[in-house]
């Protein structure tokens, strides 16, 4: 079902936008939808039009697509969740594995019956935006890729070391250490990270508990061949000639530590109609470090791709 409306800037997480910095960085409210055993997802509902379902990685939360939420509001639907233990969802103990996550999101598209969709992905999202979508591609209209992957590559020695036992927990569940570094080593330019930005990304998860999504995330990466998640990876993989009907845009951060133009090349050999925004300055957080170039670029992309006439409002 879904849940209560939020008032503004306040959320039920001990004080969580009180700063007022922070209310100018993401002024919206929220709404929750309860997605099994009582857990809620937070996530938010901005603008009136075609559909702009927006999917965050790890370790972010919506707060990262708030640039883009306020630069397509004005004419679209913006529809931007917190997975399951992110953000300000409920953090349940758990695991979530990417199957539980496209789950989660399959029920609200299917809630709120999003239809004519353009779905932008980042980072884990794509996994679990791809995931949802190749599920159901009929409701898939134009498709947005920045810095992702469903298929393999080379990772670097960083996120394998994430995931040693005894070692991952304490430096992500003890010292918040994934998202410190990510916070110093996702951005090119490091100046743009920093005061209410920063705290943006910190807020949401300042305890033990709040961290075990990004944990999660992290062993939740299928580089063992026998790793339960492995085949899920494979079958999005594969499954997205259901969607090669859509159009695409890649939009590209080339200075990415984790996704590097490996990866962008591998997205241009399955996808080779895409658009192509190889953006030679910019890391791992594309929307940190180049959302002044980055929502211009998807607004002329939905101009040039508009829905069909019977189906825009």
């Amino acid at each position: 079902m879904l849940g209560r409306r939020l008032g503004p800037g306040v959320h039920d997480d001990g004080g969580f936008l009180v700063d007022a910095a922070l209310r100018d960085e993401y002024p919206w409210e929220g709404q929750f939808l309860e997605v099994g055993d009582g857990v809620r997802m937070h996530y938010l509902d901005v603008g009136e039009g075609p559909p702009v379902l927006m999917v965050h990685g790890n370790p972010t939360w919506s707060f990262y697509w708030r640039n883009l939420v306020k630069g397509l509001s004005a004419d679209h639907r913006c529809i931007v969740p917190d997975h399951v233990g992110c953000g300000l969802s409920d953090k349940p103990p758990g695991f979530h594995r990417l199957e539980d996550r496209i789950a989660h999101l399959s029920h609200l598209v299917e809630t709120l019956d999003l239809r004519d969709v353009t779905l932008v992905v980042h980072d884990w999202g794509g996994p679990i935006g791809l995931g949802m979508a190749v599920r159901h591609p009929e409701r898939i209209r134009r498709l947005v890729l920045l810095n992702t992957a469903v298929f393999e590559g080379s990772l670097p020695l960083s996120i394998r070391m994430c995931r040693w036992p005894g070692v991952g927990p304490a430096l992500i569940l003890g010292l918040n250490g994934f998202l410190r570094v990510a916070l110093l080593r996702a951005v090119a330019d490091r100046t743009r990270i920093g005061g209410p930005v920063a705290r943006g990304y910190l807020t949401p998860h300042r305890s033990w508990a709040d961290r075990e999504a990004i944990l999660h995330f992290v062993q939740d990466i299928p580089l063992e061949q026998e790793h339960p998640t492995r085949q899920l990876f494979l079958d999005i993989d594969a499954g997205l000639t259901a969607l090669e009907d859509c159009p695409v845009l890649l939009i590209w951060g080339e200075k990415d530590f984790c996704f590097t133009p490996e990866f962008r090349r591998g997205w241009e050999e399955r996808l080779p109609r895409a658009e192509v925004h190889a953006l030679a300055d910019v890391g791992h957080w594309v929307m940190e470090d180049a959302h002044e170039r980055v929502v211009p670029l998807v607004r002329d992309f939905l101009a040039r791709h508009p829905l069909p006439l019977e189906t825009a409002p």
